[in-house]
């Protein structure tokens, strides 16, 4: 007799959760009457759903230990070998940061799905039962297992690994930036480490190097600079993060470009290759908030430059199809 494969729901708040209120839209549905099935639409079938709350917050207050928290959440989920598959549900602020994390370091192969809703639900055309019956099918399929943690929203299935919030309102939120990149995990013991800070920095025309300076005296153990182009700052910029650099401070570079590989190509005094000379390392693939993500668990593991180096040339080795 076959078994009934159960899913469980995590839920962390999010606008999935939200209703309108005389103080702007807040969490205010419990995870278990999201997964009813006449909130969800249409139920999975031969699916048993076991939901618990872990948060209930606007995932733009999600904290670094919120975000180990829920990872340490999805670990117990997956202890029980009872356990097909696990959705969380997730504001979509920060949910990119979290799946990434989880995608960092949970190594099991079956699935863990992360959904949540561009409209509260109590808005017309809520788009969150849509989203979280499709999670809960997606973490029931076989197919989905070793595919490492999924976003199922708007009715795609993207690799957290490369994922990026595209749309501050388009029910199809999400999309991947480089799909099918390989999948190094970080080992973090016991999933219960001091995380290291790491802040990004968003370089414009005009921007203050010295903004650099306050953040490491201030603590950063590492910067994600978020550079024009492909990875290009300018040359006081560059000075600045040369000076991070030789007191400690892990720094990468990224771009605040949406698509596309960084390569360093351009010198001038500012540009990647500088930086690079420097000492930074280039993220080709893994856009800020991600990148901020994997250098502060790679710091909080104790991984040197070279291990932290290997870690972001981790590129594209097949397609995702998805």
């Amino acid at each position: 007799m076959s078994v009934t494969p159960v899913i469980a729901v995590l839920g962390t708040g999010g606008t999935i959760a939200s209703q309108h209120g005389a103080g702007g839209v807040v969490p205010a549905v419990d995870v278990r009457d999201l997964v009813r099935a006449d909130r969800a639409g249409s139920p999975v079938s031969g699916v048993a759903v076991r939901p618990r709350t872990v948060l209930s917050l606007d995932s733009s207050a999600m904290t670094p230990d919120d975000q180990w928290t829920l990872v340490r959440a999805i670990s117990t989920e997956l202890a029980d070998p009872a356990v097909a598959g696990v959705v969380v549900t997730h504001g979509t602020d920060t949910l990119e940061e979290s799946a990434m994390l989880a995608d960092l370091v949970i190594d099991d192969p079956r699935p863990v799905v992360f959904t949540g809703a561009q409209r509260p639900s109590d808005a017309k055309g809520a788009d969150g039962p849509a989203n979280l019956a499709a999670a809960v099918a997606c973490a029931a399929d076989p197919d989905s297992r070793s595919r490492g943690v999924l976003v199922a929203f708007g009715g795609r299935v993207l690799p957290a690994r490369g994922t990026v919030k595209v749309s501050a309102s388009d029910l199809r939120a999400f999309d991947c930036a480089a799909p099918g990149l390989a999948r190094p995990r970080i080992d973090v013991g016991a999933l219960s480490p001091v995380s290291a800070r790491v802040d990004i920095v968003t370089v414009h025309p005009g921007f203050a190097p010295d903004v650099i300076a306050h953040l490491v005296a201030s603590g950063a153990r590492g910067l994600v600079v978020a550079g024009l182009g492909s990875g290009n700052v300018g040359p006081g910029v560059r000075d600045a993060v040369a000076d991070a650099i030789s007191r400690g401070v892990a720094t990468v570079i990224s771009t605040r470009v949406p698509f596309g590989e960084v390569v360093a190509t351009y010198g001038g005094g500012g540009g990647a290759v500088d930086l690079v000379a420097a000492g930074a390392i280039v993220s080709p693939w893994l856009r800020p908030p991600q990148a901020r993500v994997a250098l502060a668990a790679l710091l909080s593991a104790g991984a040197d430059h070279d291990g932290i180096a290997a870690f972001f040339a981790a590129g594209p080795v097949a397609a995702d199809g998805a």
